[in-house]
């Protein structure tokens, strides 16, 4: 068995839920500040999910006083206490760039119907 596969399985995340492009997400992170830790709440629209193993990430798109705030995060980075899908979107897409051009109504994404 190769050891490298055999270590990057044991950095795995189990707690990771299914989410896509187009989601909204709450990705809650730990910000260490000096001696103390907090945690941060960042909720925005996943704009694109690189897979992998240990190496996959999704970068967070989110509208703060009128500019866009994007983030990128390790999807099984220990810094990263939990994520939570607030709504599924629907798009046609796996990488959404062409939100970063959209601006108010426009940037908006349909929700998923629930039957």
């Amino acid at each position: 068995m190769n050891i490298i596969a055999k270590i990057e399985r044991e950095q795995l995340r189990a707690d990771v839920p299914a989410f896509r492009a187009g989601d909204t997400v709450k990705v809650r992170s730990r910000i260490i500040e000096g001696e103390k830790e907090r945690i941060q709440v960042f909720q925005g629209v996943v704009i694109r999910h690189k897979r992998g193993a240990t190496d996959s990430t999704f970068i967070v798109r989110k509208v703060s006083d009128g500019i866009g705030v994007e983030r990128i995060f390790p999807l099984h980075s220990p810094s990263i206490d939990s994520i939570e899908v607030v709504s599924q979107g629907v798009v046609r897409r796996s990488r959404i760039y062409y939100l970063r051009k959209l601006r108010g109504k426009a940037a908006r994404i349909k929700a998923k119907q629930s039957w």
